[in-house]
């Protein structure tokens, strides 16, 4: 696959699609590479016009990865952001933002429709907020605007999140690993088969498997803190889909960032949790495209 310079590092991308179709970024949430976009559900969007390009974050896959800041404490940090107490970071979630707006400077398809989950919907509210000229409508899913008023994950699903395999070293323990996490994070009434699940995840495993840049990632959000009143500013047509069964980042996260977003649509989808599940890829990607359509 393609890199390209931007903001001062390396960003492997791949894009997918008809060449002269209409820009559609995709940015994907924390650790994840950007085969965690599932191919079929790219196809969808390809299959709609669009050109879609999908890109490793830093930190994950083959863009840069920031080893001389080494692995980040992020239980430590997020004590000390609790307490209120500064916090030192290798980046902030606004330096993951500008890398998305060097590859769209470099690959010359701005404006752009954003469509991002997780912690890639944390980016891409700051990429609208700062770069609004690179970005033609936004879509946050299963993402939130990090206002500390908001309810926090359960405990098991940040269990699930942080956790380790039993052999680090061992890809059938990483894959079982996934599957256990995935049993806690994924959509209830949308739960893909466990090989479905394994499959998937060794992708991603096979292609480049980098477990220390999720800690700077976790970092950066951690001490992003929040986006309250940049949401308020946005100008873009807005979309925020959100699952009412998301364990990790609870439906009222989705809600708060809709309403600080002027004119933003709320879209809430039961027995939705917080993946990219099979049987979910074609209602998310008709919701996705008709949004779009009507923005435009």
């Amino acid at each position: 696959m393609p890199s390209v310079a931007s903001n001062g590092i390396r960003i492997e991308y791949e894009e997918l699609g008809p060449a002269d179709g209409e820009p559609l970024l995709l940015i994907m949430g924390i650790g994840q590479q950007l085969t965690a976009w599932p191919v079929p559900f790219c196809r969808m969007l390809t299959d709609a016009g669009f050109r879609v390009i999908r890109f490793d974050n830093r930190d994950v896959g083959f863009s840069t990865r920031l080893e001389e800041a080494g692995p980040q404490d992020y239980f430590s940090i997020m004590g000390l952001v609790a307490e209120g107490k500064p916090v030192t970071v290798p980046y902030l979630l606004e330096d993951m933002a500008d890398d998305a707006a060097g590859l769209i400077d470099a690959l010359e398809f701005g404006p752009a429709h954003v469509v991002s989950v997780s912690m890639g919907g944390m980016v891409a509210q700051e990429l609208t907020s700062k770069h609004p000229d690179k970005v033609r409508t936004l879509t946050s899913i299963m993402s939130t605007s990090s206002n500390p008023d908001l309810p926090p994950a359960t405990p098991e699903a940040i269990a699930a999140l942080t956790s380790a395999p039993a052999d680090p070293t061992s890809r059938d323990s990483i894959l079982d690993n996934t599957v256990a996490a995935r049993k806690v994070l994924g959509s209830p009434a949308y739960m893909d088969p466990d090989w479905v699940i394994r499959a998937n995840a060794a992708i991603g495993i096979d292609r480049a498997i980098y477990p220390v840049g999720f800690t700077r990632q976790l970092a950066a959000i951690l001490a992003s803190g929040s986006r309250v009143e940049k949401l308020k500013e946005i100008d873009r047509p807005t979309h925020v889909i959100h699952g009412k069964d998301d364990p990790l980042i609870h439906v009222e996260c989705g809600i708060d960032t809709a309403e600080h977003v002027p004119g933003a649509k709320l879209t809430l989808i039961d027995g939705m949790g917080h993946d990219l599940a099979t049987e979910l890829q074609p209602i998310l990607a008709d919701h996705i495209i008709s949004f779009i359509r009507q923005a435009s």
